[in-house]
């Protein structure tokens, strides 16, 4: 069996050579894809074909995917988290750089000098003095969020020397391995913002953290601070920022997503979305939703995704596996084993996890299964997508 894969944006070729020729066909233009391959394209006004089983965004940020409207087709919608960390986070430390020593504005100065060389001498020595700037050990750098890049972030800044203090709620026992035991926690957002000399925010945009930095948290920090956004423009409130820039509070914003009303500000370093824009992470977003792709088309897997839950059952072969999106409501895998025994079918491995009001179970079954028992699978009420999954291992 072959697999369609449409791409709406340029997907790293080391990602696409993950999908072999002889089972996948790979074009921008193409009827019938089974998944489909993004980067930024916005999808919310596409029309998603119905025979798309799967969406495989090559980055972390999904805001340009229609997630729920997938999750009610039963659709899984995958990512890459981490795969460009290492990329954010050396933007995060040339951010810091930017606004400790003022590069930007010293460039920028360099730049309109004229005269000859002793000239520009004279004027280099007599200007520099307007850019004195400050070493980043000893100050204090709050990350608020502890996934992938926020770890980074928070390791290199302790390694530069700096007193790092973290807040995440949910950090996953594998990220707190991956933490540097000096990095202090904070109980609150607001106690973070008290401690800090500089803040990062590194978590997703949501309801719960549009505006999460707002004037009365910046009102927090200390004098002449630095807040750096390299995660999502929303989750910084743009107009409060600025009032704290220009009341004098705020000491300098960096931030990867400008406006209007900050890119002009001169106070403001604000860059043309750059987090991800790095070969190596274009490559390992491309390699990782590749290889999650076709995971889930080939053995029905399920690896990283934003509204499935991780759902990994190994193949053995000689068996059919069908895997079975749903909503999560009680006596479901009762009425689906129960269609399959009835068939004379008999379960030798079934996994089944739960995500909020999504359900996925993956049932691997002796022998075929006949068309029939299929189409009484799907028409059980509740059922969002039925497939047969056709990888062996």
């Amino acid at each position: 069996m072959s697999f369609k894969i449409l791409t709406l944006n340029n997907i790293a070729l080391a990602g696409l050579e993950r999908l072999p020729r002889d089972r996948y066909e790979v074009a921008s233009e193409i009827g019938h894809p089974d998944a489909v391959m993004v980067r930024s394209a916005d999808m919310h006004k596409a029309d998603i074909p119905a025979s798309v089983k799967a969406i495989g965004r090559a980055g972390a940020g999904v805001n340009n995917i229609p997630v729920e409207q997938m999750s009610q087709r039963g659709i899984p919608v995958f990512n890459a988290p981490g795969a460009n960390a290492n990329a954010v986070k050396e933007l995060v430390v040339g951010g810091m750089l930017l606004a400790a020593r003022n590069l930007a504005e010293a460039w920028d100065y360099v730049r309109t000098l004229d005269g000859n060389a002793e000239e520009l001498h004279r004027a280099v020595e007599s200007g520099k003095k307007k850019f004195v700037g400050f070493e980043l050990p000893g100050r204090s750098i709050g990350v608020i969020g502890l996934g992938a890049i926020g770890v980074e972030v928070a390791n290199t800044a302790l390694a530069l020397g700096m007193e790092v203090i973290g807040f995440d709620p949910r950090i996953t026992v594998q990220r707190a391995w991956q933490l540097d035991s000096g990095v202090r926690q904070a109980t609150s957002i607001d106690e973070l913002f008290s401690r800090s000399q500089i803040i990062t925010v590194h978590v997703p945009l949501a309801e719960g953290t549009r505006g999460l930095v707002n004037a009365d948290r910046l009102a927090l920090m200390k004098p002449g601070g630095i807040l750096l956004n390299f995660a999502r423009g929303e989750i910084v409130d743009d107009a409060a920022a600025i009032a704290a820039l220009d009341a004098g509070g705020l000491g300098r914003y960096v931030t990867d997503f400008p406006t209007a009303a900050n890119k002009s500000h001169p106070k403001v370093i604000a860059l043309p979305h750059l987090g991800a824009s790095t070969r190596e992470a274009e490559e390992n977003c491309a390699i990782m939703v590749a290889e999650h792709l076709r995971d889930f088309l080939e053995n029905g897997n399920i690896r990283h995704s934003v509204n499935f839950p991780e759902s990994i059952l190994p193949r053995m072969s000689g068996n059919t596996r069908l895997a079975i999106a749903n909503a999560n409501v009680p006596n479901m895998v009762g009425q689906i084993s129960t269609e399959l025994a009835t068939a004379g079918l008999n379960i030798s491995d079934l996994l089944n996890k739960s995500r909020g009001e999504i359900a996925y179970t993956l049932l691997d079954v002796d022998g075929e299964v006949p068309p029939g028992v299929l189409e009484r699978l799907a028409g059980i009420q509740g059922v969002l997508s039925l497939r047969v999954a056709p990888g062996t291992a």
